[in-house]
């Protein structure tokens, strides 16, 4: 007798031990598909033998998938290149991380030279009379795939995947032509998600180029003509540093914990209620975070607050101070990066300061710049999460495409 909770098969599907698919899809594992590689030559490869020019070098740190970025990839020299060419890619190979950080696959659109892929990546080469290659990327960017990475992450310090782990992947395998309609549908909204991130990037660039005219009394808004003045930091501002540990947060906590990243943590207590910049004392964040709140939030002890502003707009000096920052720092270091950061060298930077009535429209000006990068941001998220749903959706069969 069947458990009533028990869910029935629709009809038109059949039950697998990859779930419910439609009766004419098939199924089988990746070894019978595609091609999986790994690097097994360049011996002793050095990051000293990298070059300047030659052949693509491709990390995990070098895809933002879809996509490889090209521009940011190492080199190598064509002597070396050919040592594995087992690895040379080719037009619609799908690429991952294999070693620490799993996952993230690209997918080979468009190759700008000879190219390869390090000792942290695996390659896999659908062969096209089984399965479309880029159906094959969407499956391998998507629940099924996840949930391998999941468990070659959980309870492991040096999570790794083996190609044995992927030879025996199962995949579904609608015909040759649903797949490629499920395949088109898909990269149509990874095109859309694209354009809005490219979008995104124009906009953030041109807050930038306007910072730093704005900012700095090169150009002017309408209507204001008044000469500028400056003074420093300590005068404009109390700096002071938290008292609390990172161990200190709190997973779901009710307040905004500001710590040595640009992640913002959550904590249960507040040692502030206001307006407030904050920055990291010390550690890689140095120079890079910097955060604006007007609220109840607490602070690391190595994190500085910048607040109780006095003639100044406390959103127009975030953005000067994020601009110039390090600018401002390396005066006081002679070595090309800085690791930590002294109260003396935050209370004697020297910042500009307009007409208040200036700032506050500079300031005003630069919000709403960022509200649009904001909602911006959240379109395409949505979009993120629309296309993960489809992509359920569609990778199942529960929703099938006209062929």
């Amino acid at each position: 007798m069947k458990n009533q909770y028990q869910h029935t098969i629709p009809e038109g599907y059949k039950k697998t031990k990859m779930g419910i698919i439609p009766n004419e899809w098939g199924e089988d594992f990746l070894e019978n598909v595609a091609e999986i590689r790994g690097r097994i030559g360049w011996k002793g490869l050095k990051r000293e033998e990298y070059t300047k020019e030659g052949p693509y070098l491709i990390a995990g740190k070098h895809i933002k998938s879809p996509h490889v970025l090209w521009e940011q990839c190492d080199h190598i020299s064509i002597e070396r290149y050919e040592e594995s060419m087992e690895i040379a890619l080719k037009v619609n190979d799908i690429i991952f991380t294999k070693d620490g950080s799993l996952g993230n696959p690209a997918y080979i659109d468009y190759l700008p030279g000879k190219a390869t892929i390090n000792s942290t990546m695996m390659l896999v080469r659908a062969n096209n009379e089984k399965i479309n290659p880029r159906f094959l990327y969407h499956i391998l960017n998507g629940k099924q795939f996840d949930q391998l990475v999941k468990e070659k992450t959980s309870g492991s310090s040096i999570p790794h995947l083996f190609q044995r782990d992927m030879k025996k992947f199962k995949v579904q395998l609608p015909t040759l032509q649903e797949q490629g309609k499920i395949a088109s549908i898909l990269s149509t909204w990874d095109k859309a998600i694209e354009l809005k991130e490219k979008l995104i990037e124009q906009k953030k660039q041109q807050k930038k180029g306007l910072m730093q005219k704005l900012l700095t009394g090169e150009v002017r808004l309408p209507g204001f003509e008044d000469k500028w003045n400056k003074a420093l930091l300590g005068d404009v501002c109390t700096i002071t540093t938290g008292n609390k540990d990172t161990q200190n947060k709190v997973e779901g906590g009710k307040y905004p914990f500001f710590v040595r990243s640009q992640t913002v943590e959550r904590i249960d207590t507040y040692s502030f209620d206001g307006e407030a910049i904050l920055t990291a004392g010390d550690g890689v964040g140095v120079g890079k975070v910097f955060h604006y709140i007007n609220g109840k939030f607490d602070f690391h002890q190595r994190v500085y607050k910048l607040s109780n502003f006095k003639g100044i707009n406390g959103y127009f000096l975030y953005c000067y101070f994020s601009q110039n920052f390090m600018r401002q720092i390396r005066k006081y270091n002679a070595k090309t990066s800085v690791d930590s950061v002294r109260m003396e060298m935050l209370t004697g930077m020297e910042v500009p300061l307009p007409p208040i009535t200036e700032q506050n429209t500079i300031a005003e000006f630069f919000k709403t710049v960022e509200k649009e990068i904001e909602l911006l941001e959240k379109e395409v998220n949505l979009l993120k999460r629309q296309k993960k749903g489809l992509m359920q959706l569609l990778l199942t069969g529960k929703v099938r495409v006209q062929v």
